[in-house]
């Protein structure tokens, strides 16, 4: 049976409205992404120790957004239903990225990271679900290109605003050792500012739908059999048997790595993963103690039970994530070293020509996310010439190849052709698999389920943390631009997953355009 969409078409402007709050969200995003680590580096950090730095980043985001969508689906206010969370965050991470380059201790500033990350992703969330709640099914796909070009363009101006600040405004990118920059100082103001005004615009311009009107919404949505089919299986809880054997699983590996870590004597990052394992076992067993004692609906049963129902489709997208994020993770927080250390020639982070080089990522990083908001407006075309699995899949493949190339660059300028296939990937990332997941999951759990699906986002980022570090000073000497190629070969290795992904929300639509035809 195929779905009837009876939210109304939304016009542009309402879609861009809607969206506007993405440009200060990436603004807090990209200027965490190309100079958090120049931040570390600068108060004392090794480049080995900068991947544990980043961990707590993603660690608060797996435990943030599935609590916040699950919150957002059962909120109804007079500010209305995710609007509250995106207000909130706003102004918590606009606070954050003003205290995070005053910084005087690198441990200071690992916090300060911490609550930032964890103030973007409580803004965040909804409004990755909010496209799901707004726009009908065929408006998904534009709904999340408005997204994408948000992003695209609010990591743009973030990711050279050091530069900027630099060559057009005068202001110092150099400093004594320990100290940071004025321009990357600035940079941050400017961030914060920007973060907290364009979430205010869209939580001022955008009206919810009431809770009357939206459950009629869901009535019709039921009509879908994609949608059914996952709404009966978060409906199930999942049994208590089934979360106690996996947990009981989860645990007995976690303890188990954790001991033979520590007795082999690898390095402290590993623990993160093995230890980060049992922990979720312990969470599932718990879910499981208070199902059993009739807690059915307590938020961490219903999550917990959400995970272990996921949707076909969402299984699927699962694995092209993880391989998609790790190398993202790689790129994120290894191409200021790389690119210092492997083109420039330098990691001395009080020269001149290490600051010049680090300026030179902000810039490349500002390329490939302006060729992402560019491409954003085209992915739903090529999606509807061909299929937005095959789009993603394409993108993936090229960006891949994109990242691992950097390691044959010499000339700095050279490094705009990578960029380029990076914001091909990064564009496609941010919006085909959102899209097709939209589609999979019933609207009543669109929060849950799109907190859930940034598991996918962060493991890879923890795995990565965890390992890389550990790679490089085991295998590579040290060499940041070995990370950057193993990022490489895991974008094309999501490249490959993503063919086998099943899109039935946009086969329902081919079918039902063929019906009407």
């Amino acid at each position: 049976m195929n779905k009837k969409n009876t939210k109304p078409k939304l016009t542009f402007w309402e879609i861009w409205n809607m969206s506007f709050g993405f440009l200060g969200i990436q603004f807090g995003f990209a200027l965490q992404n190309a100079n958090v680590s120049r931040i570390f580096e600068t108060l004392g950090a090794s480049v080995d120790d900068i991947p544990i730095l980043w961990i707590a980043a993603p660690v608060t985001g797996l435990v943030v957004q599935p609590i916040i969508g699950h919150m957002s689906d059962k909120t109804w206010n007079s500010l209305g239903r995710r609007r509250p969370y995106f207000l909130f965050g706003a102004i918590f991470a606009s606070l954050a990225l003003f205290l995070l380059p005053n910084s005087p201790y690198l441990w200071i500033a690992a916090g300060m990271l911490w609550i930032m990350d964890a103030s973007i992703n409580v803004s965040m969330e909804p409004f990755r679900a909010f496209v799901g709640d707004m726009l009908p099914e065929e408006q998904h796909t534009k709904g999340f290109a408005m997204q994408t070009f948000f992003i695209g363009t609010g990591a743009v101006i973030a990711s050279a605003l050091p530069y900027i600040m630099t060559n057009w405004i005068g202001l110092a990118n150099t400093a004594a050792a320990g100290e940071i920059p004025s321009a990357v100082k600035w940079s941050f103001y400017v961030g914060g500012l920007t973060f907290f005004a364009s979430v205010l615009w869209t939580v001022w311009k955008t009206e919810e739908y009431p809770p009357e009107e939206f459950d009629k919404f869901v009535e019709q949505e039921a009509a879908s059999d994609s949608i059914i089919d996952a709404a009966k299986g978060s409906a199930a809880q999942g049994s208590e048997k089934k979360k106690f054997w996996v947990a009981s699983l989860l645990l007995f590996i976690g303890l188990a790595l954790t001991y033979y870590i520590n007795g082999a004597g690898f390095e402290k990052e590993l623990f993160i993963f093995s230890i980060g394992i049992a922990v979720f076992g312990l969470v599932m067993m718990i879910a499981g103690i208070m199902q059993k004692m009739g807690k059915e609906n307590h938020g961490l049963v219903v999550v917990v039970s959400d995970f272990l129902t996921m949707p076909t489709t969402m299984v699927q997208l699962s694995f092209v994530q993880f391989f998609s994020w790790f190398a993202l993770f790689a790129m994120w927080i290894y191409t200021t070293a790389a690119v210092t250390s492997h083109i420039y020639g330098t990691s001395d982070t009080t020269s001149a020509l290490y600051n010049e080089g680090a300026d030179w990522v902000g810039i490349c990083f500002a390329i490939y996310n302006g060729f992402a908001a560019l491409i954003a407006f085209a992915l739903p075309k090529l999606a509807k010439w061909s299929s937005r699995k095959i789009v993603h899949a394409g993108a993936l493949l090229i960006g891949g190849i994109s990242l691992a190339g950097i390691y044959f660059i010499s000339d700095p300028n050279m490094l705009i052709l990578p960029m380029l296939g990076i914001g091909l990937a990064w564009g496609s990332i941010l919006a085909m698999p959102y899209a097709i997941l939209s589609g999979a999951i019933p609207s009543t759990k669109m929060g849950v389920y799109m907190g859930l699906f940034n598991f996918f986002i962060v493991i890879p980022q923890i795995v990565a943390a965890s390992i890389l570090g550990s790679m490089l000073r085991n295998f590579f000497g040290g060499e940041a631009i070995y990370a950057i190629i193993a990022g490489g070969v895991s974008m094309a290795i999501a490249a490959a997953m993503m063919v086998f992904v099943d899109d039935k929300a946009a086969e329902e639509m081919e079918e039902g355009a063929a019906e009407t035809a």
